[in-house]
């Protein structure tokens, strides 16, 4: 009775933590990466949003269009997941996803891009750039196509659109992003301020997770890299969501501080006691829904996606 009347008075935010923190703590030094990757997608898979699952290769990378009920064909949000370039899957995020496909009303693509240590930079990027070509092949405009992420996936969202630019080639609409990794040199402040305030990642984690992309050789401030150190003249619209708890704060916070300076139409959001990517909880926070239904109406706006589905 007493863990029971715990858990009824416990914050939805520290239920949340502490379902992260049951996956960390089955994990030890002797603990497989691919061990690693099950549990993540075993903890966090599954949605029961109203959406259909239609599994894909999108240019020879393994894909997953999330469809909501009604969806247009010819709009779309290309999503890249996050788990620090080392886990996390489509399964892992596919709740996220399909509740921002509810909300938006827009399919998502969804794809699991390769991961390191197997497959470091640039193989992401690369698979990234075939899942956007395959779009296009397939009629797909890009002003048609929005990009969204998460974390690493968050990171890869503006990698992917820094290569195109620098390659001349049409960007999306517009890109959502919850909690980016954008600093992979960690020179953030909030690095140090929001030590205590977050529960899950620290530095020295975060400077693990970058070398197990680079490599030994590999540079952490490479443009396409950390999307922090690019002249990010010319992207597209930005939406950024942030937690306020989180190490990461400043990989967001400097970024729109470069992104403005470039003329680039960025909103950054900060949300109060949130933590890293809190809008995978979209079940159980109510932030998390306000949140997603927020990116959703970004992504309304610049892919026009309710004025189609009315005209229809």
């Amino acid at each position: 009775m007493a863990r029971a009347a715990e858990d009824i008075v416990r914050a939805p935010i520290d239920r949340a933590i502490e379902r992260i923190r049951a996956v960390y703590r089955g994990w030890n030094r002797e603990t497989t990466v691919a061990r690693m990757r099950s549990d993540w997608d075993a903890a966090f898979g599954g949605t029961a949003a109203p959406v259909t699952c239609e599994r894909v290769s999108a240019g020879g990378v393994d894909g997953e269009w999330i469809s909501p009920a009604d969806a247009p064909e010819d709009k779309a949000i290309l999503y890249f997941h996050g788990g620090g370039f080392r886990i996390g899957s489509i399964a892992s995020h596919r709740d996220l996803m399909a509740q921002i496909a509810v909300a938006s009303g827009c399919r998502v693509l969804a794809i699991n891009y390769r991961l390191a240590p197997e497959h470091r930079f640039p193989a992401a990027l690369d698979d990234a750039l075939a899942a956007y070509d395959w779009m296009i092949g397939r009629g797909l405009q890009p002003a048609d196509i929005a990009f969204a992420g998460d974390s690493a996936g968050g990171n890869l969202v503006l990698a992917t659109m820094l290569a195109l630019r620098e390659a001349g080639r049409p960007l999306p609409a517009a890109a959502a992003l919850m909690s980016p990794w954008t600093d992979l040199a960690a020179t953030g402040v909030s690095y140090v301020t929001r030590a205590e305030a977050d529960p899950i990642h620290q530095r020295q984690m975060i400077l693990a997770l970058a070398k197990n992309y680079l490599g030994g050789e590999g540079d952490p401030r490479d443009p396409l890299v950390s999307p922090l150190y690019a002249d990010l003249e010319g992207l597209p619209p930005l939406m950024i969501q942030v937690g306020d708890r989180e190490t990461v704060l400043d990989d967001s916070v400097m970024l729109v501080d470069k992104a403005r300076a470039a003329g680039v139409d960025v909103e950054l959001q900060v949300w109060d006691g949130m933590i890293h990517v809190f809008q995978m909880f979209g079940a159980e926070l109510p932030e998390a829904h306000r949140a997603i239904a927020d990116i959703a109406g970004f992504l309304d706006r610049h892919l026009h996606i309710e004025a189609e589905r009315a005209s229809s």
